[in-house]
């Protein structure tokens, strides 16, 4: 698509409706497809319901929520981007390798964090729950 196409793209309601639509197919697609996000998924229902059970505070929730967000982006992020790499190298290629393994390395990170995160949170509630 040349600038000057991108520079008169139509606004209006049905276009901001069609962009919510291919958010859900995007979101549909990957849960669907990639074992990491059906895992990622499954780990946020229950970090939700392990929330509203030890009645965590807003900031915790809060942060819960932030980490939640940004490993389920990340995850699409890296979806997307191995989707480009194995379009424009279908063959293989070691800089194909990198920019998937890097964009898969990223989640892992952010999943760590976001694992770290948890414990410093739940850790609390669990031991009052049993104590």
């Amino acid at each position: 698509m040349e600038l000057k196409d991108r520079e008169n793209k139509k606004m209006g309601l049905c276009r901001f409706k069609n962009s919510f639509k291919y958010s859900f197919e995007g979101l549909k697609y990957a849960y669907k497809y990639e074992q990491s996000m059906t895992i990622h998924f499954f780990m946020t229902a229950l970090v939700l319901i392990a929330g509203a059970f030890f009645r965590v505070s807003v900031a915790e929730w809060a942060v819960l929520l932030i980490m939640i967000s940004i490993i389920l982006a990340t995850e699409l992020i890296n979806t997307a981007l191995e989707a480009v790499v194995d379009l424009v190298s279908p063959e293989f290629h070691p800089l194909a390798k990198v920019a998937k393994d890097c964009a898969s390395a990223a989640v892992f990170v952010y999943s760590l964090a976001a694992a770290i995160i948890g414990f410093v949170v739940f850790i609390p509630h669990i031991i009052n729950y049993l104590f």
